[in-house]
């Protein structure tokens, strides 16, 4: 299981932090692995319609109209589980050479400032997301027969786990840091 920058076997020094910390980020390990999981699930799943659709298009000559709604569905359902991920385990594309190149302390003011930001951005995504499957919830999705609300339920669900992760990202910044001076 690849290890988030926050995970406490991530560096080889990484300092003692308090257990409910260490627990904090445990959990948000494994909900990033769960994630990872669903995400993986849904992939294969997307690669067997898209089987489907071709298989039904030029053998049977029967195109299944329903793939193209189940295929954005799902490919909405990735991106968004796979940002907030990528939040966690810190790989999304980053421009670090400015960070980089200052000094320890302006270097950590500029990481937790951009931690503060991710989870401002996320409380934003979810109440917006939540907003948008209230207004859709009623809706119902072409050949699928579901809720317009599922394809926008990833948004909230997305900005609640950048808050989550932000939030035990800076925390465990803090911690890390207090442990440094003393």
């Amino acid at each position: 299981m690849p290890l988030s920058p926050h995970s406490v076997t991530a560096a080889p020094a990484a300092p003692l932090r308090p257990r409910w910390l260490a627990l904090l980020v445990t959990g948000a390990e494994l909900l990033s692995s769960l994630c990872m999981f669903v995400t993986g699930i849904m992939m294969v799943i997307l690669i067997a319609i898209f089987g489907w659709l071709v298989f039904g298009r030029y053998v049977l000559n029967n195109t299944p109209t329903w793939v193209e709604q189940m295929s954005l569905m799902l490919i909405v359902w990735i991106t968004f589980l796979g940002a907030a991920v990528g939040v966690w385990r810190n790989t999304h594309l980053s421009i670090g050479f400015l960070r980089d190149a200052l000094p320890e302390r302006p270097r950590e003011v500029m990481t937790i400032a951009a931690e503060l930001l991710l989870g401002v951005f996320g409380a934003f995504m979810a109440w917006y997301g939540v907003t948008l499957v209230t207004a859709t919830g009623r809706r119902i999705v072409p050949m699928l027969g579901v809720s317009e609300g599922w394809r926008s339920a990833p948004l909230a669900i997305c900005g609640a786990l950048i808050v989550l992760f932000s939030l035990v990202g800076l925390l465990t910044r803090a911690a890390d840091l207090s442990a440094r001076r003393v």
